[in-house]
């Protein structure tokens, strides 16, 4: 018995600002009438003539194309989690990689810090990033933090 395969029909996505035969109405486009979000040029950091200390003017001077993007922050790794590395070895990113703590791709692109949350009871060798209670703990613990 021959199964019939389901017909797949996909749409085209409606052109915008084309005109009436648009089927977006034509001179509004979907964008309503009147306000800030129905004009062209004019975009959500426009803040009319506001003088004293708009948005745009507490943001600190940075120049260039990519100036309102946020920084990329690293993986945060808890402590607790390095108690799955066996006792006297090092912690590299490599390490971290290998036993599945973090995933290579985010670890490459964004880096890792090792932060306080947890405790351990291994003696281990750090060379990464790493916060003040957390180096506390480790040296605690019998470990070394190596800094760079």
């Amino acid at each position: 018995m021959k199964e019939k395969l389901k017909k797949v029909v996909t749409g085209r996505r409606k052109r915008l600002g084309r005109g009436y035969g648009s089927g977006k109405g034509g001179h509004t486009v979907g964008r309503g009438q009147k306000g800030q979000k129905s004009r062209r040029a004019m975009g959500i950091l426009f803040e009319g003539v506001k003088m004293k200390k708009s948005f745009v003017k507490r943001l600190p001077l940075r120049r260039g194309k990519g100036r309102f993007k946020a920084k990329n922050k690293p993986i945060i790794v808890k402590l607790g989690y390095l108690n799955l590395i066996p006792n006297g070895s090092k912690v590299t990113l490599e390490t971290l990689i290998k036993m599945n703590i973090v995933d290579k791709n985010d670890a490459n692109k964004f880096g890792v810090k090792i932060l306080g949350d947890g405790d351990i009871n291994k003696k281990l060798i750090i060379e990464l990033p790493i916060s003040n209670s957390s180096a506390k703990k480790i040296e605690k613990a019998g470990g070394k933090v190596v800094r760079n």
